[in-house]
């Protein structure tokens, strides 16, 4: 079990280095009754939901940098000392098929299968499958004062083995993107 989430995470976040060939779908949502002009300072939940039960893993680490970052560029100061807001993460994955039905085509023909049909009557169609994994990253700011969730952002895309391998870079594009909707710069309003 410890090892599959492991998994899951590393390969989600392998789907955030993603971003970086095509850009993957962000979404956030805000509480539009919270006056974010009230914020300066944040930290992290004790327990994040991306570490092991035993201790933080090296995902967790990468993504508070990242997001550190980000809000050190929006004028918030980190704080362990009773903190204004508190952030967690999310990761899922999740397995897809895509399928396509194309023209069959013998070896000479074949060259036109991504591209267009034969003529009608030329041979037959096969199916094809893409099995592949999905996933997603959620970043969740809370008001610390009244433990409710204030603004959340994700990030949706294919995970793929050049994603893994240079993961703390691909989380830092990552939560770039999903912090670009963040709706406001500290004691500022949105």
């Amino acid at each position: 079990m410890l090892c599959l989430t492991r998994l899951a995470a590393a390969t989600t976040l392998a789907l955030i280095v993603a971003a970086c060939a095509s850009t993957p779908p962000t979404h956030h949502n805000v509480d539009s009754s919270v006056d974010f002009a009230a914020f300066r300072t944040f930290d992290y939940f004790d327990r994040l939901a991306t570490d092991e039960p035993e201790y933080q893993s090296l995902i967790s680490n990468f993504l508070m940098v990242a997001v550190s970052q980000e809000m050190d560029k929006r004028g918030f100061e980190h704080t362990e000392q009773d903190p204004d807001l508190r952030i967690n993460f999310y990761i899922h994955t999740k397995d897809k098929i895509k399928t396509r039905t194309v023209p069959t085509g013998g070896a000479y023909y074949g060259w036109r299968d991504p591209f267009y049909d034969p003529w009608v009557g030329y041979g037959g169609y096969q199916t094809r499958v893409d099995q592949y994994q999905e996933g997603t990253l959620n970043i969740d700011v809370v008001d610390a004062s009244t433990n409710k969730l204030v603004w959340e952002g994700s990030i949706t895309g294919r995970v793929t083995d050049k994603t893994l391998r240079n993961l703390e870079e691909n989380i830092d594009e990552a939560v770039a993107l999903i912090m670009a909707n963040f709706p406001v710069t500290a004691g500022g309003s949105q």
